[in-house]
């Protein structure tokens, strides 16, 4: 898979491409809120394969072996901004036919993305996505950022970010434990989403209840199912992986 550093706009983005399949479209992965792409592990290789579709990964600016983030400082917009971003990452790319794969703050770009740009996305899975702010969220990112300072989670997150780790901790935290963000919420958006969606969800997923999938999936303006997977958090392509394959591959063959 070729790897190269891409210049979007300004903003100087790592990317690990696979285009070989021709006439076949591109799977788009977009990481969470610590994310990167190293830390897909091998999930992206093992869906292509089977799918036999192309793979496109990114490091969002300021993530893995990107270019940093000129401040942590973020508004209530900072995700429909990235999906900004990733729309000018698939012109420049030449990318018409993506299928989006996002994981928690991934799975909202994916959302926003389809929303915004829906000629540019076949379809979606959204893998623990939010809409809006609740309760339990918070106290996820709460107990987060405790674990950020009472264990080993800072040397954990330099093997993948490098020196850039307080600041994405920081862009993360800041912002969705601040009081301006209670507000934020995105359902305005989901009736523009005309592209099929499939929303997986672990039932005990630390970070969103199942409101966050049942107030999706009614509210988009195309096809939507929903994959709920008992005893399973907010990870379910590594909790679940084999699980999670087997259904993004039925999702990505339908449409495909």
């Amino acid at each position: 898979m070729a790897e190269e550093v891409v210049d979007v706009k300004g903003k100087k983005l790592f990317v690990k491409f696979e285009n070989s399949f021709e006439k076949r479209p591109t799977i788009v992965f977009l990481h969470d809120s610590l994310g990167s792409v190293q830390l897909w592990r091998d999930f992206p290789e093992k869906l292509a394969k089977v799918t036999q579709c192309n793979v496109l990964m990114y490091d969002r600016l300021g993530y893995g072996k990107s270019f940093p983030m000129a401040t942590y400082e973020r508004e209530n917009n900072y995700m429909e901004l990235e999906a900004d971003v990733l729309n000018d990452l698939l012109s420049e790319l030449n990318i018409n036919d993506a299928f989006l794969f996002g994981h928690s703050d991934g799975g909202t770009i994916a959302l926003i993305t389809a929303s915004k740009y829906p000629k540019k996305v076949k379809a979606v899975i959204c893998e623990a996505g939010h809409i809006f702010v609740e309760d339990l969220t918070v106290k996820g990112v709460e107990e987060a950022l405790n674990a950020y300072s009472t264990t080993n989670l800072p040397e954990r997150l330099q093997k993948y970010h490098g020196d850039k780790v307080e600041t994405i901790v920081k862009a993360w935290t800041e912002i969705w434990l601040s009081e301006k963000f209670r507000s934020w919420n995105i359902e305005c958006l989901l009736k523009n989403i005309t592209s099929p969606l499939l929303f997986i969800q672990g039932e005990n997923d630390e970070y969103g209840t199942l409101d966050q999938v049942e107030r999706t999936v009614s509210q988009v303006g195309g096809s939507s199912e929903k994959f709920i997977i008992p005893n399973i958090g907010h990870t379910p392509h590594k909790e679940a992986l084999e699980i999670v394959l087997q259904k993004s591959v039925e999702f990505i063959e339908k449409y495909s």
